[in-house]
């Protein structure tokens, strides 16, 4: 049987340099993704045009900058993420030569195979982030199990996560005996009573 030998990571965007290479509806689509998960990232996004939407969904946002031009090799520089988000198949391709050449992590909308990350699907109730993978075999699955997630799991949990750190800030003794108090109280969370 297959199995999904994703590695799952959050990136801490605000520290990183994020490209997208798009202005049209996969580029905003990707733009709004990054600036939901993280407002404070810095991203650039490079296009010879850009749909209306990309201005409304940068509004306000001064660490994304959009650059009208054609993509170049120049682009890359400096750069921790590339997203390749444009419909030229072709020039996708060229990003993805170009970005691997550089090191630098790319995801190429829409083409599994030329992805060094996904970006998933994502369920948020306060500090709780829960991304969703179908190792690239289907959106839709993924966001179906997010509408259910999201469904799911209670508002309060926000209030759950902030008094369970109050106690994890108070809690003495070395790792082990934190961890092993810290299950004792989260048990009653899986309590089939």
């Amino acid at each position: 049987m297959e199995q999904n030998h994703l590695f799952p990571v959050f990136f801490k965007l605000d520290q990183l340099q994020v490209l997208v290479v798009g202005g049209g509806n996969v580029g905003c689509e990707k733009v709004s993704a990054i600036l939901q998960n993280c407002p404070a990232a810095r991203v650039t996004v490079v296009a010879t045009w850009f749909a209306p939407e990309m201005a409304q969904i940068t509004e306000g946002y001064s660490n994304v900058t959009l650059v009208q031009k054609e993509f170049s090799c120049g682009d890359l520089f400096g750069k921790d993420l590339v997203i390749a988000a444009t419909a030229d198949k072709a020039l996708n391709g060229c990003i993805w030569e170009k970005a691997k050449a550089s090191r630098v992590l790319i995801n190429v909308a829409d083409t599994p195979s030329l992805c060094d990350f996904y970006l998933g699907s994502v369920v948020q109730k306060g500090n709780l982030k829960i991304a969703i993978s179908t190792n690239g075999k289907s959106p839709t699955i993924a966001k179906r199990l997010r509408e259910v997630l999201t469904d799911a799991i209670p508002e309060q949990l926000e209030n759950v996560l902030h008094n369970l750190q109050s106690i994890r800030d108070r809690l003495k003794g070395d790792f082990a005996d934190k961890v092993k108090k810290l299950n004792e109280i989260t048990s009653v969370l899986v309590s089939k009573e």
